[in-house]
């Protein structure tokens, strides 16, 4: 749809895009309609993520009610063994059918349209997304759905972005503005959104780009607010406050926290190589939806997002409480092995998650981490109490929220994010300096081991990962193609001078290829080294290509990502190169002095207010 054939889309954008009239200290009025238009698509933004949230989580709760709710809590329940099979083999149909593209790796999938695409993100995804994971995570898929409401909103805003027309950079913005409006609404925390978008996300915004990020995160903040009321999504009740006393324990939760993400990260990514070479998507659904069937089948816990444990774990006042984990397992009615239990889930929750995803469920890993976080934090507290001579107890229900930090921030490589996140949605701010200990120590942990998040690893091998460097994150955004120089003119080595002239005569150029009759490049021509032959005619059929030829002091692929093509530059002090395709055949040259007035560009429009 284009502007142009709707009255009343055009009217809208005509008006908000009206310069005003000019006075004394006031911006451009192009400038300020500008702004003034991407306030009004933020807040559109954050109403339209905060609708498709509730309905995702909507659509969650009654297909799980619809199936569990005659389940025994005091008995094995032998349908656990089916559903999340059958819920594995729906989305699979549907993502292989319908949707017809991978929808998987939400949040990587962003990283990669920053990178990659100029904040393209498909059409589909505005809606694809939530029936998959909605699918999924109903019939008991382990797995989360804020990646897939992230990946969402970050298209509404691509799609948006181009409904209107607007630029690369203003687009980006949009894409980043559902990204916070999705974490903001479906968790109720808009400070968590905001700080998620510039951390994880890594984008690295001029101050009055924030704003837009600010009405997308309130907005749809208020609108879950408004129609699910504004209870917080874990309810926490402080009993414990900090107290100095506790400090090492603090330490050595983050600590902890910090190898059970290493564990997490690192057992998810060999399982997802482990399973993508299985090649077939049918082969990978026939490995892993039994595993995730028998897994959750053993710990029921593994169902869906997990989150009636966390409110359990957080509130539960002691053993009789807590021992209502054991629930619809083969092991109701046995407390005495309750932290052999959690440790099993600790173990497993990983490879439930991969099994889900990678057998052709849809979800993420958001969910996941505050689940693991929450046990490993009770875990640890139980232990820590258990210690013989050990005169300082601390309160499992504290730790449980603590824990969630702390893995938020290791897995995602992300403590600012965790601490605001599990502030918000627990209210438990009364913990404040406790969930900043256990982040910098989790974070602090895991990066000693692993450089990248988990949702970053796979862009960064690639080069393709967008970064709080500015200079790096530049060349990362910039694209091969928008620095080749293409190139008709192809010489031979049996070509003659006098065809060498001829090219010459009617070119503008100083440097060209060498090829082989199959179009590989052999070497290149220097304009420099002709010029003391080219006006002797004599030589015209004496001297021919093969004389005056170069070797290529590098050569470039059309694949490489423009910081190797910085550092060929400077390691071979060369102004011009050659660009080959993958069978080493000619595609054009790129030249030093368009990089660096592209560039020079890149960080003028990134600095721009």
């Amino acid at each position: 749809m284009k502007i142009s054939t709707d009255s009343h889309i055009s009217k809208l954008f005509a008006k908000l895009t009206a310069p005003l009239p000019a006075k004394e200290g006031r911006v451009s009025g192009s400038s300020y309609s500008s702004k003034r238009l991407m306030l009004f698509l933020a807040f559109i933004i954050g109403v339209l993520t905060s609708l498709a949230g509730l309905l995702l989580k909507w659509l969650i709760r009654q297909i799980e009610h619809l199936l569990t709710q005659q389940f025994s809590i005091t008995d094995a329940n032998w349908l656990y063994l089916l559903y999340p099979v059958v819920g594995i083999f729906i989305t699979g149909l549907f993502v292989r059918y319908i949707v017809r593209d991978d929808i998987g790796h939400g949040i990587t999938k962003i990283l990669y349209a920053i990178a990659r695409k100029k904040s393209f993100i498909k059409a589909h995804n505005t809606w694809s997304s939530i029936i998959a994971s909605g699918i999924t995570i109903g019939f008991g898929g382990s797995v989360g759905a804020e990646a897939p409401i992230v990946l969402t909103g970050s298209a509404i805003g691509s799609n948006l972005g181009r409904l209107f027309r607007l630029d690369s950079k203003q687009v980006m913005l949009l894409v980043g503005c559902g990204a916070a409006g999705a974490v903001s609404g479906i968790f109720k925390a808009p400070i968590a959104g905001l700080v998620f978008t510039l951390e994880v996300l890594m984008f690295d915004f001029t101050l009055g780009s924030l704003l837009p990020l600010l009405v997308s995160c309130v907005t749809a903040a208020a609108v879950t607010f408004a129609i699910s009321g504004t209870g917080n999504l874990f309810e926490f009740h402080l009993v414990n406050a900090f107290t100095i006393t506790r400090v090492p324990a603090y330490i050595l939760l983050g600590i902890f926290c910090g190898f059970v993400s290493l564990y997490f990260t690192r057992v998810m990514t060999w399982l997802e190589n482990f399973f993508r070479r299985m090649g077939s998507p049918w082969t990978r659904f026939l490995v892993a939806s039994p595993v995730l069937a028998v897994l959750i089948f053993l710990f029921p816990s593994l169902y869906g997002e997990g989150y009636e444990m966390i409110r359990l774990l957080l509130n539960g006042q002691g053993e009789a409480d807590w021992n209502q984990v054991l629930e619809g397992s083969l092991f109701y009615g046995m407390p005495h092995i309750l932290l052999l239990y959690l440790a099993g889930i600790i173990v497993f929750k990983v490879f439930a998650t991969t099994c889900t995803n990678s057998g052709g469920g849809c979800g993420g890993t958001f969910a996941p981490s505050l689940f693991v976080g929450c046990v490993s934090g009770f875990l640890f507290a139980a232990i820590w109490n258990m210690l013989p001579g050990n005169s300082i107890i601390v309160p499992e229900n504290n730790f449980s929220l603590l824990g969630m930090c702390g893995l938020m921030s290791g897995v995602m490589h992300a403590p600012l994010t965790g601490i605001f996140l599990i502030a918000e949605l627990t209210g438990g701010y009364g913990l404040f300096l406790p969930l900043m200990i256990v982040a910098v120590a989790s974070y602090l942990t895991i990066i000693i081991f692993e450089p990248h998040s988990i949702y970053t690893m796979r862009l960064a091998r690639k080069g393709e990962l967008v970064t709080h460097n500015k200079d790096h994150a530049i060349l990362t955004l910039m694209s091969m193609d928008s620095v080749i120089e293409r190139y008709d003119e192809q010489l031979h080595p049996a070509d003659d001078l006098r065809e060498i002239v001829r090219q010459i005569s009617g070119s503008v150029r100083d440097i060209f290829p060498v090829v082989d009759d199959a179009g590989k490049l052999l070497a290149v021509l220097i304009l420099d080294n002709v010029r003391h032959v080219m006006f002797r005619t004599e030589l015209y059929h004496q001297l021919h290509v093969r004389d005056l030829m170069s070797p290529c002091a590098a050569r470039l692929t059309v694949n490489d990502p423009m910081d190797i093509v910085m550092s060929t530059f400077d390691s071979t002090q060369a102004w011009s190169l050659p660009v080959v395709d993958s069978d080493g055949t000619f595609v054009g040259f790129i030249r030093r002095s368009h990089v660096f007035a592209l560039y020079r560009k890149m960080v003028a429009d990134m600095s721009d207010e």
